[in-house]
């Protein structure tokens, strides 16, 4: 394998990395900026409007993908492995 090649899917495994991270950062924004009407969607699940009880397990499910990705990515580009 040549060296460009390998600064190539190093500095591809970087863009990957810093766009996941700042994916991630704007969720966690987000949530913040939003976390009034997570309440208010709370209250209305408990007051029988069920179907709202779905909208946190969507919010979890794209937090756990995207940061679960980031991570993944992240220690990736550190060069730690797991043990196989």
């Amino acid at each position: 394998m040549s060296a460009s090649s390998s600064a190539g899917r190093s500095s591809r495994a970087l863009v990957i990395t810093l766009v996941l991270g700042a994916a991630s950062a704007s969720l966690y924004v987000l949530l913040f900026f939003f976390s009034d009407r997570l309440t208010e969607l709370a209250r209305l699940t408990r007051e029988g409007d069920k179907l709202y009880a779905l909208v946190p397990l969507a919010v979890a499910m794209v937090f756990s993908f995207i940061h679960g990705a980031f991570t993944g990515h992240f220690w990736d580009l550190l060069g730690l492995r797991a043990k196989k």
